[in-house]
Formats: structure tokens, sequence, C-alpha cells
């Protein structure tokens, strides 16, 4: 027998309401792991990086990172190439409007290079 579409949006209703109890009973018994665990072990909030921030503004050790590392930051870009108007260049990527102008008529970079 074929099933409408009513009838299978009820079933995934029934479907999602037993996913949550029984996510609900493997929490559950994962949270009584964990409180076994801690008490045999005798830890705290501490040693879990879980203590809030002290009156004095420290933070708890932060969990150690995976993945990428921080970038570091870039170095300012040098100036290699200026023009009378003020407009420059590093060397680097697309020529600016200024200089593909002037050496379409007839300058070199030589003259723009900055001394």
């Amino acid at each position: 027998m074929t099933k409408t579409y009513a009838q299978i949006v009820k079933q995934i209703e029934v479907l999602k309401q037993d996913a949550e109890k029984v996510r609900r009973k493997e929490i559950e018994g994962v949270v009584g792991r964990i409180r076994d665990a801690i008490e045999v072990y005798g830890l705290t909030a501490a040693d879990l990086g879980l203590a809030p921030k002290s009156a004095t503004g420290g933070k708890a050790a932060p969990a150690k990172k995976r993945g990428r590392k921080a970038k570091t930051a870039k170095p300012a870009a040098v100036v290699k190439f200026r023009n009378e108007a003020g407009g420059t260049w590093g060397g680097r990527g697309k020529r600016p409007q200024w200089l593909r102008d002037a050496l379409a008529g007839g300058k070199t970079l030589a003259d723009f290079a900055v001394k």
C-alpha cells in the first residue's frame, strides 16, 4: 500500500520524538559517567576549563587550539614607484591605471622608480 504525504509526515514526527527520547537517555548515561570520573579524580571546574573569571580579570587556562596558526602581521608595503601626482605602486599585483597610461605614452618604469 502506498503511503500518503500526511502519513509520512506523521511518521517523521513520531521518529523525531523517539530520537529525542533516546538522545536524552544517552545524555543521562554520559553525564553519569562524567560525574563518576570527576568524583574519582577529584577534578574541579578549573581543571576542566569551566571556572568563571576571577574578580581580578584573570582567565582560566585556555584549551589548546588545533588547526591553523595565527597569521602574522604583514609588513607595510614598500613603495617602489611614484608619479608626480602622488600615485604609488609597490611593484606587486596589477599595475595602477596611471602607470599603465604613462607606459603606453612612452615612459619607462625607471622614470617612476623611488630612489
